[in-house]
């Protein structure tokens, strides 16, 4: 039977059972159950494994002659890899190596048949499009640590130069639930702002409920960082002691905010940005992207991708299939939103929340506008201003004693 090993699994596949077996997540036992192999076909291959996981393939053990592709084929997969060589000797552009896999999947779907990533990775090397990968030392084995969806949220962003047809430099926001490694949301902007995360936040919890936690790094953003005092200046707030906008959004949705200590401790999602940024980099650099709405088009189909059609190397499942499955027999620590009596709206949770201070004249200053405080207040009342900027207009809430007293909308 295993000598048929190449019919019965892809090289995927069999990588997935040696790197849950490497990690001591099956036994031998299992993973002879899983490949049905003996123990020593099993330790032959693994052993092959174990010198070059990312070229490992069991397509070695045809004793046919493999089919031949024709001159087309040949042809595609020489402009494809023409086209990696070009973005590796671009160093405004953040990729360093040969996707021979997203080179398959280009070539598969310019084809229209069936192309494996070993035959461009043999193509590659015969041609000279190949670079030898550094090896890293040795990392902690990985493991799934959460038990259900929900319970740790993974929110990151990564500002790169996304395409080499325009100077400017893209963020991507992401969030990722732990468990399942599901991308719960992927969005490109121009220029990173403090209410695009809010927006991250109210997506992710509109579609899928309030987790118990999101995990970020200590940007602004997400966290006040008290620095070392100077000579000429006192800081008089320590780490934390200060709300961001963000952060006050997350608590009001009842959940908690932990912070990374260091980029190691956010592995779970630098892992599928990388994924994310060499897949989407290439396809912009094929498709002359030069707007940000064109590149979340693409980003949109390797979100798909991502969380429908690949097995995730730590889970050993596909991300959708690994969340539907939980949410269907019911561990999960999501929940629907909240919301206190005392909102009339979402907007008054997903907001920026701003203070300011009556006049004498019962007024109140917000970006330059005076605005008519419709009750009467004694002078240096402290009024609590919701602000949803729109993108046409802002909309501005004014709050007293735990109610909405004034709305007023602005044109930006």
């Amino acid at each position: 039977m295993s000598s048929q090993l190449h019919k019965r699994f892809t090289d995927d596949q069999v990588k997935i059972i040696f790197d849950l077996y490497e990690k001591r997540s099956i036994t031998l036992k299992r993973a002879l159950g899983q490949l049905g192999c003996s123990r020593s076909r099993f330790y032959e291959l693994l052993k092959e494994y174990r010198k070059s996981p990312e070229e490992f393939t069991i397509a070695y053990l045809r004793n046919y002659a493999q089919h031949r592709l024709p001159k087309e084929a040949d042809k595609v997969i020489r402009t494809e890899l023409e086209i990696d060589k070009k973005l590796i000797e671009d160093r405004n552009t953040p990729v360093w190596n040969y996707n021979y896999s997203a080179i398959r999947d280009e070539a598969v779907k310019q084809l229209g048949y069936k192309v494996s990533a070993q035959t461009v990775r043999n193509r590659a090397k015969e041609w000279g499009y190949y670079l030898p990968k550094v090896r890293k030392e040795k990392s902690t084995p990985r493991e799934v640590v959460t038990e259900a969806p929900g319970i740790l949220l993974q929110h990151d962003s990564s500002h790169h130069k996304w395409t080499p047809y325009v100077d400017a430099r893209w963020t991507l926001i992401t969030t990722i639930d732990d468990y399942s490694r599901y991308l719960l949301y992927g969005k490109f902007v121009e220029v990173e702002t403090t209410w695009d995360h809010i927006q991250a936040v109210e997506s992710v919890i509109s579609r899928y409920g309030v987790g118990l936690s999101y995990y970020v790094d200590s940007h602004s953003i997400f966290r006040f960082v008290c620095h070392k005092n100077s000579f000429c200046h006192k800081q008089v707030k320590g780490t934390d002691d200060v709300l961001t906008q963000w952060k006050r959004v997350v608590e009001k949705c009842g959940m908690q905010v932990w912070y990374a200590l260091s980029p190691e401790a956010k592995g779970k999602v630098e892992r599928p940005y990388r994924w994310l940024q060499d897949r989407i980099v290439r396809k912009c650099a094929r498709e002359s992207v030069e707007y940000p709405s064109e590149a979340q088009e693409i980003l949109e189909e390797e979100l798909y991708r991502y969380n429908e059609e690949q097995v995730h190397s730590t889970t050993g499942e596909i991300p959708g299939i690994r969340l539907r499955k939980a949410l269907k027999t019911g561990r999960s620590c999501f929940k629907p939103l909240a919301v206190s009596p005392e909102y009339k709206s979402t907007k008054d949770i997903f907001c920026l929340h701003e203070f300011r201070k009556t006049d004498g004249y019962n007024r109140i200053s917000w970006d330059s506008n005076k605005i008519d405080v419709p009750i009467s207040l004694p002078r240096g009342t402290k009024v609590e201003l919701h602000i949803i900027p729109y993108k046409e207009r802002t909309e501005v809430r004014l709050w007293h004693n735990g109610k909405v007293i004034k709305v007023v909308h602005f044109k930006n």
